[in-house]
């Protein structure tokens, strides 16, 4: 099956050119000009990547974006605007955006980066019958009662789980192999992003600090502290 990529987009002059490319490279492609038709969509449909633009005529593309996280919606979202503006871009990023391009785009560059997510998320798939929650035998194990699954790209803290996006598993994964042991930050952006990444290292700090507010807000008894220059660190705290 192809990848499954969702455009939202208002301008016919913009969308019809990246569906045909798209479709030439192989995806299938979905397009909506409407923000509450994308979410509509994205909670009826498998979609592994969405293209969202954000001056959309009913409601702004930062909040379909964050809504879209906020109804567990775990694939890429690369965002296309015409907004250039470095708040807007960190914006994009802290409300769940994997990448950022600004109008006007090369359709080369955008088919990179559309790859590099999909490499990504073509290593996550999503289990037909969820595994049950780690027992209570299973979690006195892990002493940190934060269980990190690689094989079937699930995180747990205690019984409950957590809904992370690619990138943020990729990032803690990455981090709770070693864990306790710095991570620098060139390490995280070549394993987690791609080795020839040329885009902004803001998504890195913007994928820690979800999963740093996502941590928090499940009481986990591990947090990623900042090694300043050098990169991050999960490290084990009092378990409340």
């Amino acid at each position: 099956m192809p990848p499954q990529v969702l455009l939202v987009e208002d301008d016919d002059k913009i969308a019809a050119p990246l569906v045909r490319t798209l479709e030439r490279e192989g995806y299938d492609v979905r397009r909506v000009p409407e923000g509450q038709r994308a979410l509509d969509t994205l909670a009826t449909s498998q979609v592994d990547l969405l293209l969202l633009d954000l001056g959309l005529p009913d409601m702004d593309g930062l909040d379909v974006c964050r809504r879209a996280r906020e109804d567990g919606y775990t694939g890429g979202i690369i965002i296309l605007t015409a907004r250039d503006g470095e708040l807007d871009r960190v914006v994009g990023l802290d409300v769940g955006a994997d990448d950022y391009l600004a109008k006007p785009f090369g359709l080369a560059e955008l088919l990179a980066r559309t790859r590099a997510l999909l490499r990504r998320s073509a290593a996550a798939p999503t289990p037909t019958v969820a595994p049950a929650a780690p027992t209570a035998a299973a979690a006195a194990i892990d002493s940190s009662r934060l269980r990190v699954d690689v094989q079937a790209r699930r995180v747990w803290v205690r019984e409950q789980e957590l809904a992370v996006t690619t990138k943020e598993f990729d990032v803690l994964a990455l981090l709770a192999a070693i864990r306790g042991a710095v991570v620098s930050r060139e390490q995280l952006i070549n394993d987690v992003w791609d080795e020839n990444w040329f885009g902004s290292t803001k998504m890195l700090d913007a994928a820690v600090g979800r999963l740093r507010h996502k941590l928090e807000e499940a009481a986990a008894p591990a947090r990623i502290t900042t090694v300043r220059g050098i990169g991050f660190r999960l490290e084990d705290v009092p378990d409340a």
